[in-house]
């Protein structure tokens, strides 16, 4: 006969409370058992102290006897150092169920719906106000006149005033200048040529006087050659 340290479950309905015994491995969870060796109230918090009540003496009185103690009753024993800690695995266990995982792959795609469907709300809210903004800027350009061409209209303005009878005034003394001008070389012309002219009167004079100085030796040899003719007689 295989004894086994367990768990057996009383209470009520969605309010367990568990008894640890010492009992046959044949018998059913909630059967015909041995020896009462503690209680379990999983209801308490994990502080108090009442959550887990064992007879620890015993309990290593069946060990020696070579009893067997289950998954839970194990972990118990080793929070309170009487069994030495063991090294578990079992992947298994942390997997989920089909239905679980098709419940969450669902709620996924309801709220990535719900974010598209508010995404795309602003969206289209984004776009109406920005066109609104641009329809109301559009009105109020064709509407208001631009400061540019008024600051345009009013540089026309300033220079046809200007232009009118100032800027007619303007050139008179860039005329007078170039009158002045001309008056002044209309002077210095006729000195010029009152200069030449006197200065042809003198190498006239000179060229007379040379005439003059040649002459009477033209004379001489005239005379020269009239007498000439006479000692040869």
């Amino acid at each position: 006969m295989a004894i086994k340290i367990r768990l057996t479950r009383g209470g009520s309905k969605k309010r367990p409370f568990y008894r640890v015994v010492a009992a046959d491995s044949r018998m059913p969870r909630d059967g015909r058992f041995i020896e009462k060796l503690g209680t379990y109230n999983p209801l308490l918090p994990k502080e108090d102290p009442n959550r887990v009540n064992l007879n620890i003496d015993k309990i290593n009185d069946w060990l020696k006897k070579g009893a067997q103690v289950s998954d839970r009753i194990s972990r118990m024993l080793e929070n309170l150092s009487v069994l030495d800690p063991k090294k578990r695995n079992n992947p298994n266990k942390g997997k989920k169920h089909k239905a679980t995982l098709e419940r969450e792959a669902s709620k996924s795609e309801k709220e990535q719906k719900a974010k598209d469907e508010i995404s795309d709300q602003t969206k289209q809210e984004e776009t109406q106000k920005n066109s609104d903004i641009s329809e109301e800027n559009n009105e109020k350009n064709s509407q208001v006149i631009p400061e540019d061409s008024v600051n345009n209209d009013n540089d026309d303005s300033k220079t046809q005033k200007g232009k009118s009878p100032a800027s007619e005034k303007e050139p008179e003394p860039s005329e007078n200048k170039t009158d002045i001008a001309q008056t002044a070389t209309d002077k210095t012309k006729p000195t010029d040529q009152n200069e030449v002219e006197e200065k042809t009167e003198v190498s006239k004079e000179e060229t007379i006087d040379k005439s003059s100085d040649v002459e009477p030796k033209e004379e001489t040899i005239d005379k020269s050659s009239d007498v000439e003719p006479k000692e040869k007689k």
